[in-house]
């Protein structure tokens, strides 16, 4: 009894021991640009420093593996004459996944540089957005504008060899206008079972499901919302409690009215924050990983803006314009843009 006495004691101690995180002051960040021809990049998935995959318009996707030194690129076709444009990937650990935005949606599955079509939709008002996988690599999810009175949710449970979309009756009532961006495939985030996803225009809301998608609830946001190219571009979650959404006017880029939230309870209830101060409109936010949710990075065409009191504040970084980041670690960053992919260091 007294052993168990000295070790509880101990555990206590230790965490009373731990140190807070204290966040970095960075005024400025180095960022080496890699140019990529002919392709618009709005997605990319992110496994190293070496090792990047990106898909873009013009149906080409690609990769490198030595942290940017040589390319890798192709260009998957749809019946010989039409060249999808990709905004959407994914990677489990077996294979990568490509999602098209417009009519028809084209969702390839790519194994050993053999493409294999999945799944596909027609409709008038298809328009896919963004795509993940879970974190158990089987079940994964892709979204799009409605094409009923409901958002378009497809679905995965066999590691994306299938693919089946979401009755409007077992999802939320959208209202007329209400949609999502396809900005960064961020507009999506996972953790567990549990997934969240920001919608725009009409309304900015935050969809969010705790059993794969199997059933969902539905929050509203304070963010700017009304009209087309209003609301919330991307999302991300330092926790399943402490998350942020960045989005704005796209139409009017330099305003910042109204574009940054947070919650603390899982997306159920969001506050404003920094409104009316930089930054401006942004296609991505992402917190950086192991600091506690202190610091994150919010990039758009606008440039680059970092904070490190969780969003509180924030510094202008870079001028340099960029649709996508994801972090390798604390210290590294894959960025995405218009016919370049960057590679951002902290150190």
């Amino acid at each position: 009894m007294k052993r168990i006495i000295v070790i509880i004691f101990a555990f206590l101690f230790l965490i009373s021991c731990k140190q807070e995180y204290i966040p970095r002051n960075i005024e400025k960040v180095t960022i080496k640009e890699y140019k990529i021809e002919s392709t618009s990049i709005r997605a990319i998935q992110v496994i190293d420093s070496e090792t990047v995959y990106f898909a873009g318009s013009n149906g080409n996707i690609g990769f490198t593996k030595n942290g940017g030194n040589s390319w890798e690129k192709t260009t998957i076709m749809y019946k010989d004459s039409i060249k999808p444009a990709f905004r959407s990937l994914a990677l489990n650990k077996e294979d990568s996944f490509v999602l098209s935005v417009g009519n028809p949606a084209l969702l390839y599955k790519i194994t050993d540089n053999e493409t294999e079509l999945v799944y596909s939709e027609e409709h008038v008002k298809v328009f896919y957005d963004s795509m993940h996988f879970f974190d158990d690599n089987k079940h994964g999810i892709a979204v799009g504008d409605p094409t009923e009175n409901c958002a378009s949710i497809i679905l995965t449970e066999d590691g994306g060899k299938t693919w089946n979309k979401i009755s409007c009756n077992n999802l939320p009532v959208f209202e007329d206008g209400e949609a999502f961006f396809a900005a960064s495939n961020t507009n999506i985030k996972t953790i567990g079972s549990t997934v969240w996803i920001a919608s725009g225009g009409k309304k900015a809301r935050v969809l969010k499901s705790d059993d794969f998608g199997k059933t969902w609830a539905i929050y509203n946001t304070p963010i700017i919302q009304g009209n087309g190219p209003q609301g919330i571009y991307s999302i991300d979650f330092a926790d399943k409690n402490n998350g942020i959404v960045i989005g704005g006017d796209y139409s009017k880029p330099e305003e910042n009215k109204a574009n940054k939230a947070i919650t603390i309870d899982g997306g159920k209830t969001w506050t404003l924050l920094a409104d009316g101060e930089n930054p401006n409109y942004k296609s991505c936010v992402q917190y950086v990983p192991n600091t506690d949710g202190k610091e994150v990075f919010a990039v758009g065409k606008t440039g680059i803006s970092f904070s490190n009191n969780a969003g509180k504040t924030w510094k202008e970084v870079s001028k340099d314009g960029y649709y996508s980041i994801q972090f390798v670690d604390k210290n590294t960053a894959w960025l995405s843009g218009n016919n370049k992919i960057g590679k951002l260091l902290l150190k």
